[in-house]
């Protein structure tokens, strides 16, 4: 017997469920298919929202050629035939109203460069219509040259009225469940485990119904007994957590810093990681309104190093919440970026012959180190002279920011050097 997300898979468009931003009333992907006039695209989207379902439905509607191939299983020579096939299927009459052979592949983003370029020819031709189907970033995993021969439409994730659609779909028509008069009281459980994955979804659906004719948040997780959350450590969600657990502590939101942490936690992240960031965010974002800061960031990831996890995320979620409520300065980031934008322009400007060693007799004799004034021989450890290169001395690159510790730090800049650290 097959299973239930199978029996169920969508045959026409009025079956399929969710992402009507493509395939509803006027969308574009309805267009296409109701003008005949496919052309290549990659669909991108997480598990279980649709993209294989999508392409057999296009193929079906248009009564053309449809070849598939997996990324993980298929090589060029693989692709290849399938290309030739397509040609042959051309030949022979059997595409219709001019819509050519379609040739779908399922996580593209598998495919190395050289199957990639494989497929340029018989795509830029018209031999095949391509619909990828890929779950990572295609501007990541996908070559330029495809990339560009493709539109790219994003599929969501389902919403919860798109899975209560599916869930009484599925009771009212597969004859199994049909006969054993499922009673739905709760259906919490099975959002949160599913995770907007309509295949999960129906896949708990039937677990738990193969023992009880009960549905209810406490069955499905007596039956589940595992981790609902998706994190996939080497995906797109693990960059988009980590980036809203930066620009939350970047933005001063403790709470919204800690929930991003615990998502990270219990999706199984690297604890390490986690740290590695709190040290960069420590400078970068907190910088010198707080300097304790990068040395809380310092220790919760020695912390971190020696005791691992669970106790771990202690010291993590103390450095995140002190990151998060810091008074926050990016003058340093600032000033090594335009520093070295000013270097990538200017070039090697020669260091001032009065700050370079002169460990030989012949470099004092050509003036090396010659009127170099020691600071500390001077009242409060400070005389001016010229540090930086000939033509580069009203150079400016550190902009201290309104906080009470850089402005004590500008204080102290402007009673040193007056005019120089006035100028903006």
């Amino acid at each position: 017997m097959q299973p239930l997300a199978e029996r169920l898979r969508p045959q026409t468009l009025d079956e399929y469920i969710g992402q009507k931003h493509l395939v509803g009333e006027g969308a574009v992907i309805r267009r296409m298919i109701e003008q005949k006039r496919i052309s290549s695209f990659i669909l991108w989207g997480p598990p279980g929202v649709g993209k294989t379902t999508l392409a057999n439905i296009i193929a079906k509607t248009l009564d053309v050629p449809f070849f598939t191939l997996s990324a993980v299983t298929s090589g060029v020579k693989d692709v290849r035939e399938v290309i030739e096939k397509a040609k042959a299927s051309s030949f022979f009459g059997n595409v219709r109203g001019g819509v050519s052979p379609i040739l779908f592949i399922d996580e593209i983003h598998r495919f190395s460069k050289s199957q990639q370029d494989s497929l340029l020819g018989a795509v830029e031709q018209g031999t095949v219509t391509l619909i990828g189907a890929t779950t990572e970033n295609p501007s990541f995993e996908v070559i330029r040259p495809l990339l560009s021969r493709c539109q790219v439409y994003v599929l969501k994730s389902l919403e919860k009225d798109d899975l209560l659609g599916l869930l009484d779909h599925a009771l009212k028509t597969d004859v199994f469940l049909k006969e054993k008069h499922i009673d739905v009281q709760k259906t919490t459980a099975m959002m949160r485990y599913s995770g907007g994955d309509a295949r999960k979804f129906l896949n708990i659906l039937e677990l738990v119904t193969e023992t009880s004719s009960i549905i209810n948040d406490d069955i499905v997780t007596e039956t589940l007994q595992q981790n609902p959350l998706a994190y996939d450590k080497d995906g797109e969600m693990h960059y988009d957590i980590i980036s809203a657990f930066i620009k939350s502590i970047r933005g001063s939101d403790p709470d919204a810093a800690v929930y991003y942490l615990a998502r990270m936690i219990e999706g199984g992240e690297d604890p390490i990681f986690i740290a590695r960031r709190l040290v960069i965010s420590a400078s970068e974002d907190i910088g010198l309104a707080n300097p304790n800061a990068l040395l809380l960031a310092n220790a919760a990831f020695d912390t971190v190093s020696k005791i691992g996890m669970p106790e771990g995320r202690i010291p993590l979620a103390e450095a995140t919440v002190y990151l998060a409520t810091s008074p926050k300065s990016n003058s340093a980031y600032e000033a090594i970026n335009d520093a070295l934008g000013y270097v990538k322009e200017t070039g090697n400007l020669p260091v001032p012959l009065h700050l370079r060693n002169a460990p030989t007799k012949l470099m004092s004799q050509l003036g090396y180190g010659k009127d170099y004034k020691y600071a500390h021989a001077y009242e409060g450890h400070f005389v001016e002279q010229q540090f930086l290169p000939d033509g580069a001395t009203d150079a400016r690159f550190w902009h201290p920011q309104e906080n009470p510790a850089e402005n004590k730090l500008h204080e102290r800049m402007k009673q040193l050097w007056g005019e120089r650290f006035d100028k903006k």
